[in-house]
């Protein structure tokens, strides 16, 4: 549980801490869109030296990074191992039915790689700037679909408040978890069914808490005069700083330069 990073916030006054959250949510999307129209190992290797010198001038630890891929190991490892064994191409190993290919090998390196790089890059974006923020973000991204009659407030909001609960119920659950074993409960013991079946004492009151929970912000929210979007001011505007300028004249850079080697290779 420990392990989930996505949705937590490091307390530092790092260069990105302190960037335009705008800037921060633009460049982590235009990031993760590009990863995906990459398809050489030159243009990873340019994303991956990208990725780890933005995660060191946030000074957030690099273990805690990597802790969070163990909550997408197992997504990972499918992920592996079906580009390694269901891709033709040139045989390079066999067993049985099963064979891996030149081709296969590639491609789950590049998919590994691409989907750390996704868990990555979003975790430093939350790791690196407050819930509040990132609504603020998310709302002023999203504002032209307000022409179009979208609640974009409204969406920012329940985007901010479900991202901010992954760690809150993460913790929700460990503390159940904790107190069921203390009773003698067994949760890695038996097959696959019967762990199954040993996790619904766990999520019953998992979801008990987490309707509380709810019904206790929602009450917390009227009583503050919470009435949506509408002519609310905000107490820390969001303004454009010269630092942001250079963030955004770094990112056109790099990727002008993942462009030129997806072009070229």
């Amino acid at each position: 549980m420990h392990a989930i990073t996505i949705g937590q916030y490091y307390q530092a006054s790092s260069v990105l801490h302190r960037l335009d959250p705008r800037v921060k949510l633009m460049g982590t999307l235009a990031f993760i869109i590009i990863l995906f129209f990459a398809d050489s190992f030159y243009a990873y290797a340019l994303a991956a030296g990208f990725l780890f010198a933005m995660i060191g001038l946030s000074t957030v630890p690099v273990g805690m990074i990597l802790r969070g891929m163990r909550a997408v190991l197992m997504l990972l490892l499918i992920t592996v191992l079906f580009n390694l064994f269901l891709t033709p191409g040139e045989e390079v190993f066999r067993f049985s039915v099963l064979k891996i290919t030149k081709e296969g090998i590639d491609m789950a390196v590049m998919m590994a790689m691409r989907l750390f790089m996704l868990v990555a890059a979003s975790s430093v974006l939350t790791l690196t700037t407050t819930p509040q923020k990132l609504t603020d973000a998310i709302e002023h991204v999203m504002k032209p679909l307000k022409l179009f009659r979208v609640p974009v407030h409204a969406i920012a909001m329940m985007m901010s408040i479900a991202l901010r609960f992954i760690p809150i119920l993460a913790e929700e659950t460990d503390k159940i978890m904790k107190a069921q074993m203390a009773r003698g409960a067994s949760f890695d013991e038996g097959n696959i069914f019967r762990r199954a079946k040993s996790l619904i004492p766990v999520l019953v009151p998992l979801f008990v808490s987490s309707f509380r929970r709810a019904s206790d912000l929602a009450l917390a929210m009227e009583a503050r005069c919470y009435h949506g979007g509408e002519g609310r001011t905000r107490m820390k505007p969001l303004r454009y700083e010269m630092r942001d300028a250079a963030a955004c004249l770094v990112l056109l850079l790099f990727l002008g330069g993942m462009i030129a080697l997806i072009v070229l290779f």
